[in-house]
């Protein structure tokens, strides 16, 4: 897509258009562009927060993923459970549980029975 393109989408989005900011945030997770999606996040894009979320979940990048989750994104959650869970964290699991995660402490469940 042309940076004039880009440009019109962004022009679109702060004027309030929610299609234009979803299909921004879709192209930014494309690029990689944590930047751009958090001013998305920012003006209060949950399209935006979710492609963060799995962004930073694939990259392994657990402070992205705790903004989120303090942001109040349940996916960023679910994909940090999911992580600790792999790593058999069983304190990231519990915090996460504690915070409402439901993911987390069906997991949680799981490995503390795993290592029984």
């Amino acid at each position: 897509m042309a940076d004039s393109d880009l440009d019109t989408l962004r022009r679109l989005a702060d004027d309030g258009d929610e299609e234009a900011a979803d299909r921004l945030a879709v192209l930014a997770a494309e690029r990689g562009d944590v930047n751009e999606l958090k001013h998305l996040i920012d003006a209060g894009n949950e399209a935006a927060a979710d492609q963060l979320a799995e962004l930073a979940a694939g990259r392994g990048d657990v402070d992205t993923l705790n903004y989120l989750i303090d942001a109040g994104n349940e996916l960023a959650a679910d994909r940090l459970a999911e992580a600790a869970a792999a790593k058999g964290d069983v304190e990231t699991l519990t915090r996460l549980t504690d915070e409402g995660s439901e993911v987390a402490s069906t997991l949680l469940s799981r490995v503390i029975s795993e290592t029984k």
